[in-house]
C-alpha cells in the first residue's frame, strides 16, 4: 500500500480525498458482503511543527514496583496494635487513638516542615475512614499504606482517602480499598506524581481521578502510574483531565459503572495496557475513551496519546474518540461482545487504530462518525482487524480516512 505524505496535521484543515483501502472477507455464510476497493490517499503537512512531548517520569526498576510494601527506610508510620492506632515520628508519638485517618493524617503532618525531598510515611494496618474525610498530602510526600482502607458512609466535593491539590512529587507506592468513597485517589494541580500498585475493590464512586480543574491555565504534569486495579465502581476506573505527560502501566477495570481509562484534554500521554470487563454496561461509555480535546497540542493534532493494547469484554463500547480529540494510535486492541459500539470515532483526527493487529467479535459495530458542531473526522485509519459478526459503518464520509488490511468474518462493510 502506498505512504502517506505526513503523519501531523493541523485540527481544522480539512480536505477531502480519496481513500486507500484494502479489505478481505471470510463467511460463513454465502449472504456475507465483501468490499475491496481501491484508492489513493493524499495528506498535507502542517505548516508549523508539533511542539516536542513533555516526558513523564518512566516506570522502570521504580521502588513501587521493586519493593514490598512497607521494606525500606522511612521517616514517620502509623501503625494498628490492637484496636489501637499509633504515630510515630522517629521515637515521638504523635497520635495514639482509634481513627485510621487521623493517625495517618498525623504521621504526615510529622514529617519536615518546608521540605525539598521527600520523606515517607509507612502505614501498618487497616480499618475505616468516612467518605466524607481524607488525608491531604503535602509537596515532597511518600505515603505506604500495608493494609486495607474500607471507606464508609456517604460525603459530597472532592474527598478521598488519598489527597492532594496545588503540591508536587508525590508519591502513592501502594495502596488498597475498599467501600464506597467519592474518589478512591484525588489529585488537582499537581506535578511529578507516582502512584505504584493500586487496588480498589469498590461498591461506589470513582478509583482515580487527576486533573487541572483548579486553574485550568496550569497543566498538571509529569504522572505515573504503574498498575491499577478498580472493581465495582459506579464511574470511571481511572479518569484525567489537562494532564501534561502521563506515562500508565495497566489499567485493570471490573464491573465499573463508566470507563475503564478515560483521558481528557491529556496530552503526550503513553499507555501500556488497557484491560476492562463489563465496564460501562448500559451506557456509552468505554473501557478506553479520549473526549475534550484529547490529544491536541496547541491547535493541531501530532501524534502524542500512544497506547499498547485495549481489551474489551461486554461492557458499553470498546474504544471512543469523541469531541475534538485525537493525534492517538492503537497498536493491538481485542474487542469482543460490547453492548454498544465496539469502535465509535466521532469528530477526531489523526487517529489510528489498531496499528499492529486486532480482533473484534459480535458485539456493536465499527463506526465512523460525526456531528454537526465540529469538524468531520480527519486522517483516520482504521487497520489489521479481524471483525467477526459484526461491521464496519463510516456515515458521514470522513476526510482523508483509510481501511486497510480488515478481514471481515461474517460480518457487512458501509463505508465511503
Amino acid at each position: 500500500m502506498g505512504r502517506r505524505a505526513a503523519t501531523h496535521f493541523r485540527g481544522k484543515a480539512l480536505g477531502t480525498h480519496r481513500r486507500r483501502t484494502n479489505v478481505t472477507a471470510a463467511c460463513a455464510t454465502a449472504a456475507c458482503a465483501t468490499a475491496l476497493l481501491t484508492g489513493a490517499a493524499t495528506l498535507t503537512a502542517p505548516a508549523d511543527a508539533a511542539p516536542k512531548a513533555t516526558a513523564a517520569p518512566q516506570p522502570a526498576a521504580t521502588a513501587s514496583a521493586a519493593a514490598a510494601c512497607g521494606d525500606g527506610s522511612y521517616q514517620a508510620e502509623a501503625v494498628l496494635n490492637g484496636g489501637t492506632w499509633t504515630a510515630r515520628r522517629g521515637n515521638g508519638v504523635v497520635y495514639t487513638g482509634s481513627d485510621m485517618r487521623a493517625a495517618m493524617q498525623a504521621a504526615v503532618n510529622s514529617l519536615t516542615a518546608g521540605r525539598t525531598s521527600k520523606e515517607r510515611v509507612v502505614v501498618r494496618g487497616s480499618g475505616s475512614m468516612s467518605a466524607g474525610s481524607r488525608v491531604s498530602l503535602p509537596s515532597y510526600t511518600v505515603l505506604d499504606v500495608c493494609g486495607t482502607i474500607n471507606v464508609t458512609g456517604s460525603g459530597s466535593g472532592d474527598q478521598a482517602p488519598v489527597y492532594a491539590r496545588g503540591v508536587r512529587d508525590i508519591e502513592v507506592r501502594h495502596l488498597k480499598l475498599t467501600g464506597a468513597p467519592l474518589y478512591g485517589v484525588f489529585m488537582r494541580n499537581v506535578q511529578n506524581v507516582v502512584l505504584g500498585q493500586i487496588d480498589m475493590r469498590l461498591s461506589r464512586g470513582l478509583g482515580v481521578r487527576i486533573d487541572n480543574r483548579g486553574n485550568t491555565s496550569q497543566w498538571t504534569k509529569n504522572v505515573r502510574i504503574d498498575n491499577v486495579y478498580v472493581s465495582g465502581a459506579s464511574s470511571h476506573a481511572v479518569e484525567t483531565y489537562g494532564v501534561d505527560g502521563l506515562t500508565i502501566g495497566t489499567v485493570t477495570a471490573r464491573d465499573v459503572g463508566e470507563s475503564g481509562l478515560l483521558l481528557n484534554q491529556t496530552i503526550n500521554a503513553t499507555v501500556t495496557k488497557v484491560d476492562a470487563n463489563n465496564a460501562g454496561a448500559g451506557t456509552g461509555y468505554a473501557a478506553f475513551r479520549m473526549a475534550n480535546r484529547n490529544g491536541r497540542v496547541g491547535s493541531g493534532y501530532p501524534t502524542n496519546i500512544r497506547v499498547g493494547e485495549v481489551i474489551a469484554r461486554g461492557g458499553g463500547r470498546g474504544v471512543f474518540c469523541v469531541s475534538e480529540s485525537g493525534g492517538a494510535v492503537i497498536d493491538r486492541v481485542t474487542l469482543s461482545d460490547t453492548g454498544n459500539n465496539s469502535i465509535l470515532i466521532e469528530n477526531c483526527y489523526n487517529v489510528n487504530v489498531a496499528a499492529q493487529s486486532g480482533s473484534v467479535t459480535g458485539g456493536g459495530e465499527i463506526r465512523l462518525a460525526a456531528r454537526s458542531e465540529f469538524a468531520n473526522n480527519d486522517n483516520i485509519t482504521v487497520q489489521n482487524l479481524t471483525v467477526t459478526n459484526s461491521a464496519i459503518t463510516e456515515n458521514p464520509c470522513g476526510n482523508n480516512t483509510t481501511f486497510r488490511n480488515n478481514r471481515l468474518v461474517n460480518s457487512r462493510q458501509n463505508i465511503c
